[in-house]
């Protein structure tokens, strides 16, 4: 009884052993043949035109900007404008309280009319030395005085003639200083000007209020020339080279999200900055109707290059095995993707260049991460092929 028991379990444990064997055989040497097919989705390889294009942003400011300050120190008695108001080049925009220089000036006249009286005294003293000595001379000639008489007489010439030239002097200086003291006063109103660009500007901001002590270059308020705006981005190392002057740029904003405007690259930072490996570039954006202000973000689009005809593909076809990039060439005869591998070029969007080699055909979109080169796919709404082994 016991024999036969044990003879039974060795029976047992030799057939599991042997479905064992022939289990790891069938996976070991058809497992490649018993792999079901990828599912995957295609696309042809197309022949478009596809464009560089460089994406930055950045933000606007004023084609100019400069801010009106005092050039002498005083209360601001009156300010005229206000942040939003339209200004002209010439107009007074504030007043600061002038008795104090109104009083300089009316010394200056003072000390003037004393400096032209003493003009005239001395000149009068001047003709009358002036004729002393003649007298004296003539004299002189006659014998009718001495030596001493005429050397005193030259010495009151020449002192009167100093005097003359001293008063002289002395006049020019307090006309200057009239003229300093009325241009001291002047300044007590303060206008706006500038040379260039369009005839009205605005103002962009106010920094004090009526009654302030101000003191010369405390800034009063900002004068925006908002006729065209400035894009300011930074572009990075390797977009620089394709960067150049006169190149058009179009300019969004979050403001007027459905209209873009048309600007050209004005100015190029001749070198990067060390930190960021960025240079500056500005960009001229014209805004006659004015919707475009100061401070708003700007996505700016730069076309680099244009190339006409080209082989596209998307980018989702891109596959990378054994570190090369390639796509799945689908071969409807027998149903496999081969691998081939891609040099590809410009990239907009979710499409992309193929510089090399020359792809034509239908490629694998979809489905391509469980691909290997020459493996067997099943395409959508295709019937499944029947596996020889698994029918029998």
């Amino acid at each position: 009884m016991g024999f036969n028991a044990r003879h039974y379990f060795i029976a047992i444990i030799a057939i599991v052993t042997v479905a064992f064997i022939i289990a790891g055989c069938s996976n070991t040497d058809g497992g490649k043949m018993s792999k079901p097919p990828v599912a995957v989705e295609i696309t042809k390889v197309s022949h478009e035109n596809i464009r560089d294009i460089g994406t930055f942003s950045g933000t606007l400011s004023p084609r100019s900007s400069f801010t009106v300050s005092p050039k002498v120190a005083g209360r601001l008695q009156r300010l005229t404008v206000d942040i939003g108001d339209v200004v002209h080049s010439g107009q007074m925009i504030a007043v600061l309280d002038d008795e104090e220089y109104v009083q300089d000036v009316l010394q200056a006249k003072a000390d003037l009319a004393v400096a032209q009286a003493q003009k005239v005294q001395t000149e009068s003293a001047l003709n009358l030395a002036s004729r002393e000595l003649e007298r004296v001379k003539t004299l002189r000639e006659k014998d009718f005085v001495s030596e001493s008489d005429m050397d005193q007489a030259q010495s009151e010439y020449d002192a009167a003639y100093a005097n003359h030239q001293v008063a002289n002097a002395q006049l020019e200086k307090r006309k200057a200083e009239l003229k300093s003291a009325e241009v001291r006063q002047s300044y007590t109103r303060i206008t706006v000007s500038w040379e260039e660009g369009p005839a009205t500007r605005v103002v962009g901001e106010r920094y004090v209020d009526e009654g302030a002590m101000l003191t010369p270059n405390s800034a009063i308020v900002s004068i925006l020339d908002n006729s065209s705006m400035t894009a300011e981005i930074d572009v990075i190392e390797r977009d620089y080279p394709k960067i150049r002057i006169g190149q058009p740029a179009i300019i969004s904003t979050d403001a007027f999200a459905n209209e873009d405007f048309v600007g050209k690259i004005n100015r190029i930072a001749p070198m990067l900055q060390e930190s960021s490996r960025q240079a500056k570039v500005e960009i001229d954006v014209p805004n006659p109707d004015g919707n475009l202000r100061p401070g708003m973000f700007a996505r700016v689009q730069i076309e680099f290059q244009t190339h006409e005809n080209a082989i596209v593909i998307p980018t989702s076809a891109l596959a990378r095995r054994n570190e090369h990039e390639g796509v799945f060439i689908i071969d409807r005869d027998t149903m496999t993707a081969k691998f081939v591998e891609v040099q590809t070029g410009i990239r907009q969007d979710d499409r992309i260049e193929v510089i090399k080699p020359e792809l034509k055909g239908e490629i694998v979109v979809l489905g391509h991460h469980l691909l290997e080169d020459g493996g067997a796919i099943r395409l959508p709404n295709a019937k499944p092929q029947n596996n020889g082994e698994m029918s029998k």
